[in-house]
């Protein structure tokens, strides 16, 4: 059985204001493509589809025409909702859907209940379970406490127990959105810490033959059975160093996994080049950036005159400007969000707290109470995402 593992698609997502639906379009004309001239059996897609929960109609009219091309070709879609995407607003019409062989999974209710496809060796059942915020689901799923690991873990006990009372050698693969321990994450996920912690270990996926993971942008592998595509795209700077791919994988007969990357279509190189001003637009070895989207991060002592109108004449796509000195008091001049960069919620309230006190820290109680506005926000938000 061989399957097409992609997640993160984020339609309607611009980078750095660059309107991103032309190179979006190019990546799904590559994903029917590969899956045509590939063979693929069936195409998982792991959660974030769209890039919020109200998505703009561009991004609708290129998903529902993905959507259509992948049933011409009669090749099974499972695909599942992310923490960016509305589940109930993604998963309308999904019965419908369901004839045409795209199989939408956004209900955390129905966990256990998989996808059944064949081949010469037997059948093989996909679970697609959609992003579970713990807060919303804790009750559904029956699990003990409100957290990442609870509620996954009691969706999993679900895939377990379904695939208990298949017959003997059936196969298994299950979709994920989540954060799972031993990821690297980039700048461009949302967080979902909850409780202060926002992971769960990989050892929950065990009992299955293949986890496809979505939510962190980076394609990696966390074990030979547990892997996250990433993002077909770059959606921060963060990932300047990434190889966008997806997973071509293949599940023989016995369970066991093949997997192989295939590229994504680059729409621009992504460039960081770091100096003061002068060398930035003097040093011959950077040319190669010339046409690269870039962001630029200048070490000068005192902040030059017009930097941006200068950069842009050598680099027509620059997108970013930082200022980041190398030494003396300048270095305050560093930008609020280039302070609060890769800084959790939680992280960025103690500092407050911290700040107003004359330098005296929360304490352990004070620490649990910001968790649990923090948290109560979060459903909140959640809530409100989904009655729009």
């Amino acid at each position: 059985m061989r399957f097409l593992h992609t997640s993160d698609w984020h339609l309607g997502r611009s980078f750095h204001r660059v309107n991103l639906l032309t190179a979006q379009r190019t990546f799904l004309d590559h994903l029917v493509e590969t899956v045509r001239a590939r063979e693929v059996d069936a195409v998982l897609v792991a959660g974030d589809v769209y890039d919020r929960a109200v998505p703009p109609l561009a991004a609708v009219e290129l998903f529902d025409e993905a959507l259509h091309r992948l049933a011409e070709l009669g090749v099974p879609t499972v695909m599942i909702s992310g923490n960016h995407d509305s589940a109930r607003r993604l998963g309308v019409g999904a019965g419908l859907m369901e004839r045409a062989g795209i199989h939408l999974r956004t209900d955390p209710a129905g966990c256990g209940t998989p996808v059944l496809i064949g081949d010469a060796h037997g059948p093989v059942a996909l679970y697609g379970l959609p992003y579970l915020e713990p807060a919303m689901v804790r009750d559904t799923l029956g699990a003990q406490r409100a957290d990442h690991a609870a509620v996954l873990g009691a969706a999993m006990d679900r895939v377990r127990a379904d695939l208990a009372e298949r017959p003997t050698g059936t196969r298994s693969v299950v979709l994920a959105h989540a954060f799972v321990t031993g990821g690297t994450a980039s700048d461009s996920e949302r967080d979902i810490t909850v409780g202060g912690v926002a992971s769960v270990p990989a050892g929950v996926f065990d009992g299955v033959d293949y986890a496809a993971l979505g939510h962190l942008h980076g394609c990696q592998t966390l074990t030979e059975r547990v892997r996250y595509s990433g993002s077909p795209l770059a959606y921060s700077f963060s990932e300047a160093d990434h190889r966008k791919t997806s997973w071509l994988v293949e599940l023989d007969g016995a369970g066991a996994v093949h997997a192989e990357r295939v590229d994504a279509p680059v729409p621009r190189a992504l460039a960081r080049i770091r100096g003061p001003l002068e060398r930035l637009l003097d040093d011959p070895a950077l040319a190669r950036h010339e046409e690269s989207w870039v962001e630029a991060t200048l070490t000068d002592a005192a902040r030059p005159h017009e930097p941006m109108a200068r950069l842009v004449k050598r680099y027509p796509h620059i997108l970013s400007l930082v200022f980041d000195p190398d030494e003396g008091p300048a270095r305050s001049l560093a930008s609020y969000a280039q302070r609060l960069r890769g800084r959790s919620d939680q992280e960025i309230a103690e500092d407050f707290v911290e700040h107003v006190r004359s330098g005296r820290a929360a304490d352990e109680r004070e620490r649990a109470e910001l968790r649990s506005a923090i948290d109560e926000v979060r459903a909140e938000d959640m809530t409100a995402e989904v009655a729009r």
